[in-house]
């Protein structure tokens, strides 16, 4: 098995639905933002498709919680890039990092956590990760120095340069 990449990026274009008057990208649409994109680079890296319920044997991931700074606007079709990374795990969780920058990656626009539990779904209750998930995070993890989210973005905010 190949070593999977531990941070996942991708670009989009800001669109003109998810501002807000001022042409920024209205506080509500980066959750939208950074979740499609860590959705779609966890298909296009792991080969993973969390609505593919049958092949992840009828269990998924539901979010449990979601921290986030906002610390530059984005503007109305701006191209922004979006990482992600595995920065910690459980038996039945994931704990992800998820970041916004401009198209060079010179400023960063946000800074995201957010934790997943596993799920039976027909059950509807918490269950274990799989062994292969478990390989796969135990690979894919690339956790972190700072002990708690504000820390974190307090040490990400100090790389944004004017």
């Amino acid at each position: 098995m190949n070593t999977p990449d531990k941070i996942l990026e991708s670009r989009a274009l800001v669109r003109f639905q998810d501002c807000d008057p001022f042409n920024h990208l209205n506080n509500a649409a980066y959750l939208n933002y950074l979740v499609n994109a860590r959705e779609d680079q966890l298909v296009k890296h792991y080969g993973i498709n969390i609505y593919d319920v049958k092949s992840l044997g009828g269990k998924s991931w539901v979010v449990s919680s979601n921290q986030i700074a906002y610390l530059r606007p984005a503007h109305l079709m701006e191209e922004v890039v979006m990482q992600s990374q595995l920065i910690g795990y459980s038996d039945t969780e994931t704990h992800v990092e998820l970041r916004m920058f401009n198209h060079n990656k010179s400023h960063l626009k946000a800074v995201m956590w957010g934790k997943y539990v596993h799920i039976d779904l027909v059950q509807q209750k918490r269950t274990t990760h799989s062994e292969e998930l478990m390989a796969l995070f135990e690979q894919a993890l690339h956790s972190v120095d700072e002990a708690n989210f504000e820390q974190r973005a307090a040490f990400l905010k100090q790389f944004n340069f004017a």
